[in-house]
């Protein structure tokens, strides 16, 4: 009986921890289907708007400026990779889809896709979790 109750304790523990730690960020993740931009997060500039695509003007570490710097910067390098939207809002990708070192979103970057997948904030950054997605435009 002793050893059952320790169990259901140590479980009940367990529980309330990650509820809590998910009530103290304050995570709530809702599924959504967004639409953006995929950008290098370490080149981009959130206040300007530059380094987006093709008008990268940073160097990146393989020497490429535009699409090649950013696809170095998340193949090679696995720099975070972001979704932009029209209106200016940033998603930093998370799950499957940036897994391996970003093997599966690196050959769409500066595209234009269609992610679903849950959405969380983290520390003042908006997150989506996803393994798929649908390119729009090239």
């Amino acid at each position: 009986m002793r050893a059952s109750n320790a169990v259901f304790l140590g479980v009940l523990c367990v529980v309330t921890s990650v509820a809590l730690t998910g009530a103290v960020r304050g995570q709530t993740e809702t599924t959504q289907t967004v639409t953006g931009k995929v950008i290098d997060l370490f080149c981009y500039d959130p206040k300007s708007g530059e380094n987006s695509g093709m008008d990268h003007k940073a160097i990146g570490a393989a020497g490429q400026e535009g699409r090649e710097c950013a696809m170095a910067c998340a193949r090679w390098e696995g720099q975070p990779v972001g979704l932009l939207m029209d209106d200016g809002t940033i998603y930093q990708l998370a799950g499957g889809l940036v897994a391996d070192n970003n093997a599966k979103i690196w050959p769409h970057m500066t595209e234009i896709v269609t992610i679903t997948g849950a959405v969380a904030e983290d520390h003042g950054i908006m997150k989506l979790t996803a393994g798929d997605l649908k390119v729009v435009s090239k």
